[in-house]
């Protein structure tokens, strides 16, 4: 029996293995936020980079590494290095579309999401924002991402809140180049910055404003406007109390909690958890005075009623709700460690403004009892700031998100700048 030149040939081909489709290259996904995927050959593998183009939000920082990208047949998938963020995708029979779902732990349960092959010129660009990036040593083996736009004038330096990084301030911080040299930094344990052991010293509310100040010595920066979101309020007042003289004020952007201005007569866990375990550790140092020994145990005492009223709060707010159970990634033991090392903090002996989301943005969770309670103890704490600190302008802002800066940023930079002008 013969075969024909052609058949031969035919049967050839459906006997050699299929050649997987190269995934390499720039992919997009557009939608709110833009997203960019960036796909390099790794030894036999994959690996890339992801980045989220929109405002930063918790958990989800601008860029974040990926350190292997699984192949198998047409489905990809990756997890974030650092962050959390996990997708899974079928590779389409041309190669030019990769179609999936992104599911964060904390976020909702999966989103659709497609990436589309980019052609060559017509790749996003990543970071449009016109600053110079550095890195910092602020402690030995330790470096800190610092963003510089330059600017005319005063300098003023901006911290970002919990897993958020000096990125989450493009787009809003260069409005301020024309009266001030404005600069952000990524703090420890986030992104570009260097994340150190997860220790309770490592990452102490006063340790975090030791980098700040070791970064303004290192690129000289003198007397700086520090202005803060969220838990970066800890790192404003740990600066602010200890070290007055090297600052010329502080902005508090929707950051005045109990981390940053403490108000003894509101429970909060995590501060109770912090003050319970330093007096602990304080009460070895004092044994050999009996008077300080029993100071220390009085406050040990005072504590533990402390801690006690907000682990109850705290039962109540979970209910019965079952949180999804999942790896915790290296930006959740960092967030973790900082949380476990706030500080009460009176009130900086410096020019202060504070902008305060009050009543917060609540929607739809506004009638519910544990929101209610939150919204009380809002406005308890600003109403004893006012009281305690009369070198301080706070500015009640209605119905403005967390992300004050963002969702009122006309008022923000106006009372931003009004403060700042009659500084100098």
């Amino acid at each position: 029996m013969k075969i024909s030149a052609l058949t031969l040939g035919l049967l050839l081909v459906l006997t050699l293995p299929t050649q997987a489709a190269d995934i390499s290259g720039t992919w997009q996904a557009d939608g709110k936020p833009q997203r960019v995927l960036k796909i390099e050959k790794a030894g036999n593998g994959y690996r890339g980079t992801f980045h989220n183009l929109g405002d930063e939000a918790p958990m989800a920082p601008r860029n974040s590494s990926i350190s292997t990208i699984t192949t198998s047949g047409k489905t990809v998938g990756f997890s974030l290095d650092k962050a959390q963020g996990v997708f899974e995708g079928m590779l389409s029979d041309d190669g030019k579309r990769i179609a999936g779902s992104w599911k964060m732990l904390y976020g909702p349960p999966s989103q659709p999401l497609t990436f589309v092959r980019a052609a060559k010129g017509a790749e996003w660009m990543i970071d449009p924002s016109p600053h110079k990036v550095r890195l910092v040593i602020v402690q030995p083996g330790v470096q800190l991402e610092v963003l510089d736009w330059g600017g005319s004038g005063p300098p003023l330096i901006f911290l970002a809140g919990l897993y958020g990084t000096a990125h989450g301030f493009d787009g809003f911080a260069e409005k301020f180049t024309a009266r001030h040299h404005v600069y952000a930094i990524t703090r420890r344990g986030f992104e570009a910055s260097s994340s150190p052991a997860y220790t309770d010293d490592n990452y102490d509310a006063d340790r975090l404003g030791d980098d700040v100040l070791a970064v303004m010595a290192a690129l000289k920066i003198e007397k700086p406007v520090l202005a803060g979101h969220s838990i970066a309020g800890g790192e404003l007042s740990s600066v602010g109390t200890r070290h007055p003289e090297k600052i010329a004020g502080l902005v508090y952007l929707e950051s005045l909690y109990q981390y940053a201005f403490y108000n003894p007569a509101q429970t909060d866990l995590a501060l109770s958890r912090a003050i319970l375990r330093r007096n602990l550790d304080r009460l070895a140092d004092v044994e050999p005075s009996p008077s300080q020994w029993k100071a220390v145990a009085a406050e040990i005492q005072a504590g533990m009623a402390n801690l006690q009223t907000a682990l109850q709060e705290s039962a109540d707010l979970l209910g019965g709700e079952e949180l999804p159970v999942e790896a915790q990634k290296p930006v959740d033991m960092a967030a973790n460690r900082i949380m476990s090392g706030v500080r009460a903090y009176g009130v900086a002996p410096v020019p202060i403004l504070a902008m305060v989301a009050i009543p917060r943005r609540c929607a739809p969770n506004c009638d519910k009892p544990f929101m209610k309670r939150i919204m009380a103890g809002d406005a308890a704490r600003a109403e004893l700031f006012e009281k305690s600190a009369p070198n301080a302008r706070l500015v009640r802002i209605a119905n403005a998100s967390h992300y004050i800066y963002r969702s009122n940023e006309a008022d923000v930079i106006r009372e931003m700048n009004a403060f700042m002008d009659a500084l100098h």
